[in-house]
């Protein structure tokens, strides 16, 4: 059996490409892409990444050598050891991605690479619903950065894993369960700014808003930065007493999770500009927890809106909470007389949850 060395292959980036830059890789004529990528898997860390077709009985190019697939394995990505660039993998994220979620994809993704690798997805289907989707995101993203998007796909398909999470009707029950009570969600609250009194205000902001938890930290970390600046007026707007967010689109306008306003009182205004600014979302859980109280974070936006019912509309509360298109929103924002009466109703809100909390 003869052997046949490849040479100084052009260098590219995508798994789709089917080059070795300036390495020699010894291989056969054994033929099968499925052998070839086991063999080349565990060359040294200095080669680049590379795929191969899987073109099924047809004869596959590299370079000059011919590769002849006698065992033909659908969508077989063929990785050849070097680190990805994972720089250029977290630019590629933050083009469609805020930078919180682009870090968490690339985590995940240097994580859970070998899956990709290896083509072996069992790890993956064995993961909390959650958990898998939030493996499958970060995969699905590397896979279409480097170019092989196709393949992840029928990989997905051979292992029959869905991007469905939990249906309308689980998620409902769900919470039945997990909160019998709207008000203890109010008493976590009080226990929280207790335990932690640096986060009072925080957790005020979040409880009257009614913002997710990231939302709720940008929210806070801007209010201090426009403060240092002098500029607080150019999101909070005194007369109407409500956060712009829409002014800041980068930050709260992302994909299908958007804040567009939130009613707050100045006076909790004029208190959060005089703290130090929140480290992370995921360092106020910390803190809290350091405590010996449970996170309960994710629960705070429907306990607020489920007691916004007494005072608002469904459709007002879904205005408030970013459930509504942009068009509809600024349609809706700038009528005057819509406003000044969704201000009173929901400042009646907000001073009775004041005094919940």
């Amino acid at each position: 059996m003869q052997a046949v060395d490849i040479h100084n292959i052009g260098n590219v980036n995508s798994l789709k490409s089917r080059i070795i830059n300036q390495h020699s890789i010894r291989t056969s004529s054994r033929g099968s892409l499925a052998w070839f990528g086991r063999q080349t898997h565990n060359l040294s860390e200095n080669l680049t990444v590379s795929a191969l077709p899987s073109g099924g009985q047809k004869d596959c190019p590299i370079g000059d050598l011919e590769v002849e697939s006698s065992n033909p394995s659908p969508g077989t990505l063929l990785l050849v050891r070097k680190e990805i660039d994972w720089n250029a993998f977290e630019e590629y994220l933050l083009k469609d991605h805020e930078v919180r979620v682009a870090r968490d994809y690339v985590s995940y993704a240097q994580k859970w690479k070998d899956c990709l690798i290896s083509e072996d997805l069992s790890k993956v289907q064995v993961l909390s619903a959650g958990r898998r989707r939030m493996v499958m995101a970060s995969l699905s993203a590397l896979a279409k950065f480097l170019g092989a998007y196709k393949d992840w796909q029928q990989l997905t398909e051979r292992y029959n894993l869905k991007w469905a999470g939990k249906s309308s009707t689980d998620i409902i029950l769900e919470r039945f369960q997990k909160v019998e009570n709207p008000d203890e969600i109010f008493d976590w609250i009080k226990q929280v700014k207790q335990e932690r009194p640096e986060l009072t205000d925080f957790m005020d902001l979040i409880g009257i808003t009614g913002m997710r938890m990231v939302e709720a930290v940008d929210c806070y970390n801007l209010l201090i930065q426009l403060s240092q600046e002098d500029k607080v007026s150019d999101y909070y707007n005194r007369q109407g007493a409500v956060l712009e967010h829409y002014k800041f689109k980068d930050t709260f306008i992302r994909g299908n999770k958007k804040v567009f306003i939130s009613f707050v009182p100045e006076q909790l205004i004029n208190r959060i500009v005089e703290n130090e600014p929140l480290t992370s979302w995921m360092s106020v859980q910390k803190l809290v927890t350091k405590r010996g109280l449970h996170s309960r974070f994710s629960d705070i936006r429907e306990a607020q809106g489920t007691f916004l019912t007494k005072f608002l509309k469904d459709a007002e509360i879904d205005f408030l909470h970013g459930r509504v298109s942009t068009n509809v929103f600024m349609r809706n924002y700038f009528n005057p007389a819509l406003i000044a009466d969704l201000k009173t109703r929901v400042f009646q809100a907000i001073h009775e949850l004041q005094e919940k909390t």
